[in-house]
């Protein structure tokens, strides 16, 4: 059975055959997420964990240049305060933490950049495929001098470990598609995003069939090894961050198309 397309424009959302799809839908802005966003990819979690008809749940970006570029750099004009910060990162925590516990397999079909939130997302997810357009990564270091939540942190540094973590972020750089399949950034390459959504749908229907409470266990199984630093562990350096002028910097020399200043204060 088929349930009908939902879109806020945005953020598009349909299921066909018990395979839900979620499609970062702002090609314009290379898929950027606003608040809102990221807000009902959580609904939408919470909707699928309520419908066991749903199997399997794709997570893609419209166009072929990215797949999410991070959190849209004009939501961080509002922020003035410590607790802007820290209910920012616990907004997204909250967010991706949903994302992670969803009871379904989670596909991520990645074209292009993958960057920032949108690593993050994707570091969240139980299965990613890529296109050899495909680039992951964390430039925070170059762009804005803010800093990645507890969560994430703990994420990808489970995927890679702590060395390739530092090397990715210290360095600002973006992971091509091989390497990111050597290090398990990615599960899979295939040539370009027809054959993309291609895979994933084949992908989807592949673990759909399966047994649904083994793959549920392994899931939270995987889940509870990892360790996951807390919002408490880390508020310190969150604020350090976000109340920083480098942070201001940042986000007006990205915003201006400049070359930032860092001050290291």
């Amino acid at each position: 059975m088929n349930a009908p397309t939902t879109a806020n424009e945005d953020l598009l959302y349909s299921v066909t055959d018990g395979i839900a799809r979620i499609t970062f839908n702002r090609p314009q802005a290379r898929n950027a997420m606003t608040f809102a966003m990221y807000d009902r990819m959580a609904e939408i979690c919470q909707e699928i964990n309520a419908d066991r008809s749903i199997k399997a749940l794709i997570l893609t970006g419209a166009g072929d240049k990215a797949f999410a570029s991070g959190t849209d750099i004009s939501q961080f004009r509002a922020f003035k305060t410590a607790q802007d910060a820290l209910d920012y990162e616990a907004r997204i925590d909250r967010v991706l933490g949903t994302l992670e516990q969803c009871r379904v397999p989670v596909i991520a079909a990645i074209a292009g950049a993958c960057t920032g939130g949108g690593a993050g997302i994707a570091a969240c997810c139980d299965l990613r495929i890529g296109t050899e357009t495909t680039r992951m990564g964390f430039p925070i270091a170059r762009t804005l001098g803010n800093c990645l939540s507890m969560s994430n942190i703990s994420r990808v540094v489970a995927l890679v470990g702590p060395a390739r973590t530092k090397d990715m972020i210290f360095k600002a750089r973006l992971v091509e598609a091989p390497e990111a399949l050597a290090l398990g950034l990615l599960n899979e390459i295939v040539p370009d995003v027809e054959t993309l959504q291609r895979r994933a749908d084949e992908t989807a229907k592949l673990v759909a069939s399966h047994a649904p409470l083994t793959l549920e266990a392994t899931k939270e199984a995987v889940r509870r090894i990892r360790r996951t630093l807390s919002r408490e562990e880390g508020e310190d350096l969150i604020l350090k961050a976000y109340m920083s002028e480098d942070f201001r910097e940042g986000m007006d020399a990205f915003l201006n198309k400049r070359t930032p200043v860092w001050k290291g204060k």
